[in-house]
C-alpha cells in the first residue's frame, strides 16, 4: 500500500484492515466529502465495491448484501442529510441483528455549527440503533494514526458481527486534501501485519448449552407429549437439528419460511407449513392447545399463532438474550446456540421421551387439508401467487418477501419443499420501505437464482431501488401483486369503521402509477399474469412480473379459504 497524502492514507490503512478482517461488499454514494472514502473501498483489492445514487437505497442495499451474505457490508456516504437517509437502513439492521459498518463523512470541527455547505450534526446520528459509535477524529500522519486506524478497523469489524449483529457507525471529519493529490510520506508507517492477518484477531466461542442443564430441561420436558416447535426467523442454520429434536419429541415444527426450515433436503416430515390457517379455523386451535411450546428465533409474524403463544407454557432459546418475547409469558428463556441446544436435547430425549402419534398425527392431517382448499381457490386470489412462486423456485434460489400482505401470505401459503430455498425478510422493524433495494443486495450476495414477492405500494415506495437495478445490471425476478393499494389494512376494523373516501385516500394510499411504464424506466422487462399458473411461467427470467388482484375480493377470498378448511376438518373428525 502507497499513501497518497494525510487523508487518504490513514483511510487507506483501514480499509485494508477491514478487507484482512473479511470485508468482501461495499456500498458507495456519490460526494466529496465521502470521495476518500468511495475512492479507497472501490480500489481496495479484494472488496466488491458497488455505487448507488440514493443513500436511502445504498442503505438497504447493504443490508440485503449482508443478510444474504451474513458478513458485515460496508456503505458510506457524504456529510449532511445523506447520512440521515441511511437511517431506516441501520434502524433495520438493529432489530433484524445484521452487520452494517455505516461510514459516514463529516465536516472537521472547525466547520461545525457555523453555517459550512452540507453540515448537520452527525454524532451519534443514529441514537440507539447504532450497536457502537466512533468519531474516527482527526490524527497526524505517521505510525500511530497508522495502528489506530487499524485497531479501530478490528474493533468495528468485530462488534459488527459479534454477539448479537447490529450496525456501527464510523464517522470521519475529513479535512482537505479530499482529492488524492500525492504527498510526502513514509510508506512504511503505513503497513499492516506482515503476515497479511487483521492487526487484532478476534476470537468468539460458541455459546454452547451446559450439559446439566440440558439434561434438567429433557428430564422436564419428557413427559410431554402435546408440545410445539415453533421455528422463526434468525435461528441460523437449525434445519437437522430441529428435525433430531422433532423425531425424539414427537412434537410437529411450525415453521415460518424465513426460519430456513420450511424447505430443504433434511427431515421435514414433522413440519408443519400452513399453521396460520388452521389456526384460524376455530375449532381446530381450540382442540390442539400444546401442554409446551419450544420456540427457536423470532416470533413468526402470524397473529394467530401470536394468540396461541400468549396462553402457551413457552421455552425460548435466543443465544443473544435479545428478549424477543413479545408475548411476556415465557417460562425459560435459554441463552445458547440454538442448533446445539436442539441437538443435545434431542440426544437426551431419544428413546426417553412421551410421544403421542396421534397428536403429531392430527396436525399433519390437517396441514394437509390446506393444499387441495387452496388449489379450488379461484385464480384471482393472492395467496396462490406465494404458493406458485415457492413451488417454481429452482433449488439454491433466494425469495425476499415484503412486509404487510406478501410475507404473510407467504408464511400462510407457501408449501415445503424439498428444494433448498432461501426466504429473506426485513423483518426487524417490519415497513415495507427499502423491499427492491434490499432484495437487489441480496443478490449481489447470492449465487442462484434471486426472487422478490412484493406488494404494489411497497414497489413504488423503493422506486429508486428499480433505478439502482439500471446501473448495477443484477439479475433480480420480481413478482409484484397490485392490489392498488394497502390490502393489509382491508383486513383491520380500520377499514370497516373509518370514513371511505378519507380511508382509501388517506390510509389505502392507490398510488396509482402504471407499472410497467415504471419497468420501462428501469429497463426491465415487464409480463402481465392473470393467473398464478401464468406468475410461474414468467419466471424464468429477470424482469417485472404484474399479477393484479381486488382488494376487498382478496379479502373475501381468504375468509371462504378458511371457512373451506375449516368445514373439511370438521368433516374429517
Amino acid at each position: 500500500m502507497i499513501p497518497i497524502n494525510r487523508t487518504y492514507a490513514p483511510i487507506q490503512a483501514l480499509v485494508e484492515e477491514l478487507a484482512r478482517c473479511g470485508l468482501e461488499q461495499a456500498v458507495t454514494c456519490p460526494g466529496s466529502r465521502d470521495a476518500p472514502l468511495a475512492l479507497t473501498l472501490a480500489g481496495q483489492e479484494g472488496i466488491t465495491c458497488t455505487s448507488i445514487l440514493d443513500e436511502r437505497s445504498a442503505g438497504f442495499f447493504a443490508l440485503g448484501a449482508a443478510k444474504a451474505s451474513r458478513r458485515p457490508v460496508a456503505v458510506c456516504c457524504t456529510s449532511g442529510t445523506a447520512a440521515a437517509n441511511l437511517l431506516p437502513a441501520v434502524v433495520e439492521a438493529h432489530e433484524a441483528g445484521v452487520p452494517l459498518l455505516v461510514l459516514t463523512a463529516d465536516r472537521p470541527p472547525e466547520l461545525r455549527d457555523v453555517g459550512a455547505r452540507q453540515s448537520i450534526d452527525q454524532l451519534g446520528l443514529y441514537g440507539s440503533a447504532a450497536k457502537w459509535f466512533v468519531e474516527v477524529g482527526n490524527h497526524d500522519p505517521g505510525r500511530a494514526a497508522a495502528i489506530h486506524y487499524r485497531a479501530l478497523a478490528c474493533r468495528a469489524y468485530a462488534t459488527a458481527r459479534g454477539g448479537r449483529p447490529g450496525p456501527v457507525q464510523l464517522n470521519f471529519p475529513l479535512r482537505e486534501p479530499l482529492a488524492p493529490r500525492p504527498e510526502e510520506l513514509e510508506a512504511a508507517d503505513w503497513q499492516g501485519r506482515s503476515d497479511g492477518g487483521p492487526w487484532t484477531y478476534v476470537e468468539e466461542p460458541p455459546t454452547r448449552p451446559d450439559p446439566q442443564f440440558v439434561s434438567s430441561l429433557a428430564a422436564e420436558i419428557a413427559g410431554e407429549a402435546h408440545g410445539l416447535i415453533v421455528c422463526g426467523v434468525g435461528t441460523g442454520d437449525v434445519s437437522a437439528a430441529v428435525a433430531r429434536l422433532a423425531a425424539a419429541t414427537g412434537w410437529p415444527v411450525l415453521a415460518d419460511p424465513l426460519s430456513g426450515v420450511r424447505c430443504g433436503p433434511h427431515d421435514r416430515s414433522h413440519v408443519i407449513a400452513h399453521y396460520d390457517v388452521l389456526l384460524r379455523a376455530g375449532a381446530f386451535a381450540e382442540r390442539h392447545v400444546p401442554s409446551r411450546v419450544i420456540r427457536i428465533g423470532d416470533t413468526p409474524t402470524s397473529q394467530p399463532l401470536r394468540e396461541l403463544l400468549a396462553g402457551a407454557a413457552q421455552i425460548v432459546i435466543d443465544p443473544h438474550a435479545a428478549w424477543h418475547e413479545p408475548t411476556r409469558v415465557a417460562e425459560r428463556l435459554v441463552v445458547a446456540s440454538p442448533a446445539a441446544t436442539a441437538g443435545l436435547l434431542a440426544s437426551e430425549l431419544e428413546g426417553a421421551s412421551s410421544a403421542d402419534p396421534e397428536w403429531l398425527a392430527a396436525w399433519r392431517a390437517a396441514d394437509a387439508v390446506v393444499p387441495p382448499a387452496l388449489v379450488e381457490a379461484p385464480a384471482r386470489f393472492e395467496g396462490r401467487v406465494a404458493a406458485a412462486l415457492v413451488e417454481a423456485a429452482p433449488d439454491g434460489s433466494t425469495v425476499w418477501v415484503s412486509s404487510s400482505m406478501p410475507v404473510r401470505d407467504l408464511e400462510a401459503f407457501a408449501p415445503q419443499r424439498e428444494q433448498r430455498i432461501r426466504f429473506l425478510a426485513n423483518s426487524g422493524a417490519n415497513g415495507i420501505d427499502g423491499v427492491v433495494s434490499s432484495a437487489l443486495g441480496a443478490a449481489s450476495a447470492s449465487t442462484g437464482r434471486c426472487f422478490l414477492l412484493t406488494g404494489d405500494l411497497a414497489l413504488v415506495h423503493d422506486a429508486s431501488g428499480l433505478l439502482a437495478s439500471v446501473r448495477r445490471g443484477l439479475e433480480l425476478t420480481i413478482v409484484c401483486v397490485n392490489n392498488g393499494g394497502g390490502s393489509i389494512f382491508d383486513f383491520l376494523p380500520l377499514a370497516e369503521h373509518a370514513d371511505a373516501a378519507a380511508y382509501e385516500e388517506h390510509v389505502a394510499t392507490p398510488s396509482g402509477v402504471d407499472l410497467e411504464r415504471l419497468a420501462a424506466v428501469a429497463q426491465l422487462p415487464h409480463s402481465l399474469a392473470e393467473t398464478p399458473e401464468e406468475v410461474a411461467d414468467a419466471l424464468d427470467g429477470p424482469g417485472l412480473v404484474e399479477f393484479r388482484s381486488d382488494r376487498a375480493e382478496n379479502v373475501r377470498l381468504h375468509a371462504e379459504l378458511v371457512a373451506s378448511v375449516a368445514e373439511r376438518l370438521a368433516d374429517g373428525e
